[in-house]
């Protein structure tokens, strides 16, 4: 018989990785730092445990959608209340809070439930090329995309 090994809570090691978003399709981008926040690239992953290391994405304000997607493509939000459904446009998001963007992108590729609010939490996005996480010494990865 075969027995599974799980990595003790002390066996996990959580690196600081920095991406920068300048030119980088959003969904690519999304779906990558997606699986470094999950630990999917690394030989321990578990499925029920936080394996994965901490993101911080720099320059969020020039990140690029292909197509005509960056015309036509709009957020919706519903409070539940009858009339308050709410359409933004892409446009304008990326204007006032590009960030935002960034985070529902990676977010909707999480689990939705709480280890995917854990995972998330680990999650830094930043509008411009500063960040305050230098001391963490933080690794550049590069993304292609």
């Amino acid at each position: 018989m075969y027995k599974t090994s799980f990595p003790k809570l002390t066996e996990i090691k959580q690196d600081w990785y920095v991406i920068d978003a300048d030119g980088i399709v959003l969904g690519r981008l999304a779906s990558q730092v997606a699986a470094i926040l999950r630990g999917k690239n690394k030989p321990y992953f578990t499925p029920h445990l936080d394996t994965g290391d901490f993101v911080v994405i720099i320059n969020a304000d020039k990140i690029r959608l292909t197509g005509r997607k960056a015309e036509f493509k709009t957020y919706f939000t519903h409070s539940g209340y009858l009339g308050s459904e709410r359409f933004l446009q892409y446009k304008d998001v990326l204007q006032n809070s590009p960030e935002k963007i960034v985070e529902r992108a990676i977010k909707g590729m999480l689990p939705h439930n709480a280890l995917g609010r854990q995972l998330f939490r680990k999650l830094k996005v930043y509008r411009g090329p500063e960040h305050p996480h230098q001391a963490q010494q933080p690794k550049l990865l590069a993304i292609e995309g």
